[in-house]
């Protein structure tokens, strides 16, 4: 599948454009299919004490957007050096229920995976798993922000796992983590290997991650749908870790079944796929698992060329969100286009 092109633009000229919901909803009608829609993306926010200054004017550029149907951020709401203070969990929370758009959420590594850290507090981080649940997933089947039902593995005890359709469009949200998908050792707790607790942890989260891919495709495929979205925090194409997992794939080990799934998955989809994913905080399009991909090597599979892979700026160059538009059923054009959106400040 040919890589889609990027435009970035302004919310200015967003709007010049007549592309922002500040028309009625009838009027996006006569421009493109009813059953069209948009959604946008953010990852990797609020890094520090200016960002997170700046996090409600953020929000709020967001919420001007009223054409998007919901806005998902896909983890890492701290950088890595700051304490995950219940507090802290609390004032985003305050921050998220500001958003007038339902917000799908699923956690980033720097708010439970490597809390253990002695500049996080060093916590236990199952712990601070159990309480982000506690905070963000304390109605399981419903987003924050503006409420949209939601499938969710509450009954596997991981309800941040969500997923819903679209359009004929099936959106899943997956929690896989960096830190090789929460592998690597606590440190800060005086740990060099990971322990029992971390592993059975591991094991039982990626069991449920396996299990909803397959059943988002099951599901896609008996409803004939368009395409499938899966959402991460975890790179697990990170360029920069390219070369360390070239000379030792045990790098990226805690990834490996999932990858297995997706390939798989995919494949037998025979429709465009598209995986969204924050933590390396650089943008990127491109197509992982393509013929001849060093990934193909390192994870020992076979290609995926109708996986698409979109990574949100994050950290510093979190600037802006990404805006997906998703075509109508009766239009030729692809499933999905984006395009960068700078928020005011």
């Amino acid at each position: 599948m040919p890589s889609k092109t990027m435009k970035t633009t302004t919310a200015a000229a967003v709007l010049a454009l007549g592309l922002l919901a500040s028309q009625p909803a009838n009027a996006a009608d006569t421009t493109f299919d009813s059953q069209a829609f948009t959604f946008g993306v953010i990852g990797d926010i609020p890094y520090g004490d200016a960002e997170i200054a700046k996090f409600p004017v953020r929000i709020q550029d967001i919420n001007a957007d009223d054409d998007l149907k919901f806005v998902a951020h896909v983890g890492d709401i701290k950088n890595g050096s700051s304490v995950c203070s219940d507090e802290y969990f609390a004032s985003i929370r305050a921050q998220f229920d500001t958003f007038e758009h339902p917000l799908v959420f699923t956690p980033g590594d720097n708010e439970w995976v490597d809390c253990h850290r002695t500049n996080n507090g060093a916590y236990n981080p199952l712990e601070r798993l159990d309480k982000l649940r506690e905070v963000f997933f304390d109605e399981p089947g419903k987003t924050l922000g503006t409420t949209m039902p939601v499938k969710t593995q509450e009954s596997l005890g991981l309800p941040e796992n969500v997923r819903f359709t679209e359009n004929r469009v099936a959106f899943s949200v997956l929690n896989i983590q960096g830190s090789n998908n929460s592998l690597l050792p606590w440190s800060g707790l005086g740990e060099t290997t990971a322990t029992p607790e971390q592993l059975a942890e591991v094991e039982h989260r990626t069991d449920a991650v396996l299990e909803q891919i397959r059943d988002t495709f099951a599901d896609a495929e008996r409803r004939n749908d368009r395409a499938v979205v899966l959402m991460t925090q975890a790179d697990m194409f990170d360029p920069s870790q390219l070369a360390a997992a070239t000379a030792n794939p045990e790098a990226v080990s805690g990834f490996r079944e999932i990858v297995q799934a997706i390939i798989e998955e995919t494949n037998g989809f025979d429709r465009p796929v598209y995986l969204i994913n924050g933590d390396s905080h650089v943008f990127a399009e491109n197509q992982p698992l393509a013929e001849g991909s060093p990934w193909l090597d390192i994870y020992g599979q076979p290609a995926a060329d109708d996986l698409q892979r979109i990574t949100v700026d994050g950290s510093a160059n979190a600037t802006n969100y990404v805006r997906f538009s998703v075509a109508g059923n009766s239009s030729e054009a692809d499933v999905l286009i984006w395009e960068k959106v700078p928020f005011s400040q």
